[in-house]
């Protein structure tokens, strides 16, 4: 019997979390089981469903910088495939997107009706799967952006920097990067809940903000290794082929506005995530 709900990117991080909150009423499909760029594979995976997240995309943000063909095929054209199937089919989409539309530089939360200005080929490809989505499925997609993800099922800075702290290892990192990590579980109960709420754009982490090095010293803290083991570096030092976002603090006026709660602050989140995915 066909699961209600699809779920693409099966493997990932938040597929592994959304299948925790969804348990059997979702049908979690890896690339190897439903490749998004097949728009035939994605038609009959489909039909018959009542609702589809679309969690699967190209996210390796520096190899995009000289592989953007790729990134678009997955993160815009197969965005667009999955839209126009569920658009035919009547079957509301739920596609997960990123705050790297934006272009990081702000002094204060970006709203959701913000002017986007991706910096990177990562962020493009994504503003393209946002607007195939949208045009393609007016009046039954959502758009969710998130940020800073961490959880089971996949590496992250999170899992990275536990293993430094787990080994006592000293590390430095950039003070001058801001955002929100967000739980890949919290992110999963925020996705069910927008479900059932009006399709439209929406903002999705946990609330709060910091840079990656208070998010370090957060996960020593959580280990109990001493922090003077996280020293402090910037950007310009630790530079990367993609520019990342100065700033990448998502607003959520969207869902406050269609009576949903605001998510668990940061800090809160990591310490559940350390019990329940990292084991701490």
């Amino acid at each position: 019997m066909t699961a209600p709900i699809l779920v693409t990117g099966g493997g990932g991080m938040l597929a592994t979390a959304l299948g925790e909150v969804f348990g059997d009423i979702a049908d979690l499909v890896s690339r190897a089981d439903l490749d998004i760029t097949d728009a035939i594979a994605v038609q009959r995976a489909v039909s018959g469903r009542v609702a589809v997240i679309n969690a699967a995309a190209y996210t390796a943000v520096d190899d995009a910088e000289t592989n953007e063909d790729l990134a678009w095929d997955v993160n815009s054209r197969g965005a667009m495939n999955v839209a126009d199937a569920c658009a035919e089919s009547g079957v509301r989409l739920i596609h997960v997107s990123t705050d790297y539309v934006f272009n990081g530089r702000a002094t204060g939360p970006y709203s959701e009706d913000a002017a986007t200005d991706p910096q990177s080929a990562y962020g493009r490809s994504k503003l393209g799967g946002e607007l195939a989505v949208q045009s393609a499925h007016r009046d039954g997609a959502t758009v969710v952006r998130t940020s800073w993800l961490y959880g089971a099922g996949g590496p992250s800075f999170v899992s990275t920097m536990l293993a430094k702290a787990r080994a006592g290892d000293a590390v430095k990192v950039v003070t001058d990067q801001i955002g929100q990590p967000t739980w890949t579980r919290d992110l999963a109960e925020r996705i069910r809940l927008l479900l059932d709420v009006a399709p439209g754009t929406y903002h999705a982490t946990n609330s709060g903000a910091c840079s990656w090095w208070d998010l370090a010293v957060a996960i020593y803290e959580e280990v109990g290794a001493p922090t003077t083991l996280v020293g402090q570096t910037t950007s310009d030092v630790f530079v990367r082929p993609a520019p990342r976002p100065a700033y990448s603090v998502l607003g959520d006026e969207a869902a406050q506005s269609a009576g949903l709660p605001e998510m668990p602050p940061w800090r809160e989140a990591l310490g559940r995530a350390m019990r329940a995915d990292f084991l701490v």
